[in-house]
């Protein structure tokens, strides 16, 4: 049995590391792709994963490959394609740690993702299914993710949706609005972060924000993150805030949104959906939070999950 089986993107991040004698940016290759980043976090917290996608038959995907088996990861659902390269992102790190993205992509063996290519065992035999809206950018993957999405609900998973909205990615954003509103829908966990809610609500206040979002979806718990300014939780009628850990050593936001979304799928694990109360979410986001933070003083994201043991080492030191 897996706690959380999640399907999507799996790449390289190349993320500035430092610069050459020449003054060239040396770039260090990090596995990456936010479905398992999730998992990576999730698996260090000594739950059961698994990850159901694409990557090239190439030094890239085996190394990403390898690197999944290693940190705990289940391969079973992991596919080497000898016809589409992986794919490579390359992460301009600014001077806050905030990033710009630039995709290497077309076509990258994540979107060759097909409906056959899916293990549907590793489906039912999860928890929660998450997933992401850029396997949702392309064809093949983007019916093999709903047809995947579409077999989770059938067989009564929880359904955890982060849109990870990369506008590059998009030839057309009217496109991207009808994919996350898509995932918006079929979820029953929804983090998305500050900027998304703004974007595709058209409203920069969160509470109205969350109520049109309401008007399209019955998620259950609907978690907005706000970077440096912290994050807030919706649910039921409840409202809670959770107060941002800010470090002077941030050096690369890269898996922040990822760290937050694998700590409340893990609150979920233990404690279910049902009749949350207000102390419960605190406690989720506090933690969240804080694992979120730290990730943030690490380059990558995969390789750089903190453990339980610092996460509330943090929280404890604040307190």
């Amino acid at each position: 049995m897996y706690d959380v089986v999640a399907l999507g993107e799996l790449l390289i991040d190349f993320i500035q590391n430092s610069s050459s004698s020449n003054g060239n940016p040396i770039f260090e290759a990090n596995p990456g792709g936010a479905p398992c980043n999730v998992l990576s976090m999730l698996a260090g917290l000594g739950y059961k994963t698994a990850f159901i996608g694409k990557v090239g038959d190439d030094y890239f995907g085996k190394m990403l490959g390898n690197t999944i088996k290693r940190i705990g990861i289940s391969d079973e659902g992991l596919i080497y394609d000898n016809g589409a390269n992986t794919t490579l992102a390359i992460v301009h790190t600014m001077a806050d740690g905030d990033r710009d993205f630039s995709f290497y992509r077309k076509p990258g063996a994540d979107i060759m993702l097909e409906e056959k290519d899916v293990c549907k065992e590793l489906i039912e035999h999860c928890r929660i299914f998450h997933f992401g809206s850029l396997s949702l950018t392309d064809e093949p993957a983007a019916s093999a993710t709903k047809a995947a999405v579409t077999y989770a609900k059938e067989i009564g998973k929880w359904i955890s949706f982060d849109p990870n909205l990369r506008k590059p990615l998009w030839i057309d954003l009217e496109q991207a609005r009808a994919a996350i509103w898509y995932g918006i829908r079929e979820c029953d966990i929804l983090k998305i972060a500050d900027d998304e809610i703004k974007w595709l609500t058209g409203v920069n206040d969160y509470d109205q924000g969350v109520k049109i979002i309401r008007e399209h979806s019955k998620a259950k718990l609907i978690n907005v993150t706000l970077g440096k300014n912290g994050s807030i939780s919706y649910y039921s009628n409840k409202k809670i805030f959770g107060q941002p850990f800010l470090s002077e050593d941030t050096v690369d936001t890269t898996g922040a949104g990822d760290t937050f979304c694998a700590s409340v799928l893990a609150f979920i694990l233990e404690n279910g959906l049902n009749n949350l109360e207000k102390d419960q979410l605190e406690q989720m986001l506090l933690f969240a939070n804080a694992a979120a933070s730290i990730v943030t003083t690490r380059k990558g994201a995969i390789c750089s999950m903190p453990n339980k043991e610092e996460v509330c080492a943090l929280i404890v030191n604040r307190i």
